[in-house]
């Protein structure tokens, strides 16, 4: 009885075993190489070996994100150890900057995923928000700078901060209003919007870019010197951040149009732009500005003792910096009145050996003699040494 029982059983768990091989198969066929059973077909570009650009850019920005929370790190732990005012009053600017900057990389993520309407209005919100950001610290980075070329002192922190903040809301109204007119009013899709439009909302962000440009540049002329150098930094960034919009404006307007890649290409050459422009606000300008930060500051009282450049000549005589005896001082004005007696006189005399000449005066330090007093005498005079 129990065998029959087997034998019915077993052709039932070869028939499973078969429809089991056979949906895995078709789940195969219709799956990225690379990406496994259970992910959503929205997120295929984030492990599609077949479309290798969203692994690179995955990685890309992750690198970047951590780089970017690694700098904040750092100058969160070293914020008690900044006294100086120059270095303390662009910590707002700073923290913001990477803030936009970390921001940048996320929004990378938000081109790998494949679009809908929460994904389509993200992009068009934060593109603008976040770039004009970025670069309103760079313009009062700038500002700043060129204030401390010429005069020596920086603007207050607060009153940078607050200059970033209106700045920045300016791209924010403009973004919104975009949006609700597209979307709210219009009833149109998040989605459909011609790629000139999205360009044409970045206008307030191109002149930031071109004012920042143009302000870094006058960050080179000053006589204080040591603040050119983040001068030459800022033009770096800002010039690199020219090219790159450039760039990425040409292919998303007109060359993936040209190429017939507009589908498959548009979503690659913004994120890549995202990447790109992080990275470089990243080397160029966040790296240098944290590790200037952080220096600690040269002791100014300090005397470089191996530096040969020039000489150094005593502003001081040597008696005002120690403080001599008095018994010294006494006994010093007792021996040029031994010298100036003998002097007067022609030369020591002895009862044996007759006259001789006196003896030069080869040291003012000797002990005052009992001559001395005789030939002056009985009295000290007081009267300078005659030369």
């Amino acid at each position: 009885m129990v065998s029959v029982r087997n034998m019915k059983t077993h052709p039932a768990v070869v028939l499973l075993f078969f429809f089991v091989i056979g949906y895995g198969s078709s789940e195969n066929s219709t799956t990225s190489r690379g990406c496994g059973l259970d992910i959503f077909p929205r997120y295929v570009y984030l492990c599609d070996l077949d479309a290798i650009w969203g692994i690179v850019v995955e990685a890309v920005a992750g690198a970047g994100v951590l780089t970017t929370l690694l700098l904040m790190l750092i100058l969160l732990v070293r914020l008690p150890f900044i006294t100086e005012k120059e270095k303390k009053s662009p910590l707002g600017i700073h923290f913001l900057f990477l803030l936009g900057t970390l921001g940048l990389f996320g929004l990378a993520f938000a081109f790998i995923i494949q679009e809908d309407e929460a994904i389509c209005s993200t992009r068009r919100f934060l593109w603008g928000v976040l770039f004009s950001l970025c670069f309103s610290c760079l313009l009062a980075q700038a500002w700043r700078i060129r204030k401390l070329v010429r005069h020596g002192k920086s603007p207050s922190g607060c009153y940078l901060v607050g200059m970033v903040i209106c700045l920045m809301l300016v791209q924010v109204i403009i973004a919104t209003e975009w949006i609700i007119l597209t979307v709210v009013r219009e009833k149109k899709m998040a989605c459909s919007y011609e790629p000139m439009d999205f360009v044409m909302v970045l206008i307030y962000v191109m002149v930031l870019i071109v004012v920042t440009f143009g302000l870094s540049l006058f960050t080179l002329c000053g006589k204080f010197q040591k603040w050119k150098k983040n001068g030459i930094c800022l033009i770096i960034t800002t010039f690199l951040s020219v090219l790159i919009w450039v760039a990425w404006m040409t292919m998303y307007l007109y060359g993936n149009n040209e190429l017939k890649k507009k589908d498959q290409w548009n979503d690659p050459t913004l994120a890549i732009a995202l990447i790109a422009s992080g990275w470089v606000f990243l080397i160029f300008h966040a790296i240098i500005e944290v590790h200037c930060t952080i220096l600690p500051a040269p002791q100014e009282n300090t005397t470089n003792y191996f530096d040969t450049s020039q000489p150094r000549m005593r502003e001081t005589p040597f008696e005002e910096d120690i403080q001599l005896p008095r018994s010294y001082m006494e006994n010093k004005a007792f021996s040029m009145d031994e010298h100036n007696a003998a002097m007067r006189s022609g030369g020591f005399r002895n009862g044996s050996l007759g006259s001789r000449p006196s003896a030069p005066f080869r040291s003012n330090v000797y002990q005052p003699t009992e001559m001395a007093v005789v030939l002056n005498g009985g009295t000290v005079s007081k009267k300078p040494m005659q030369h």
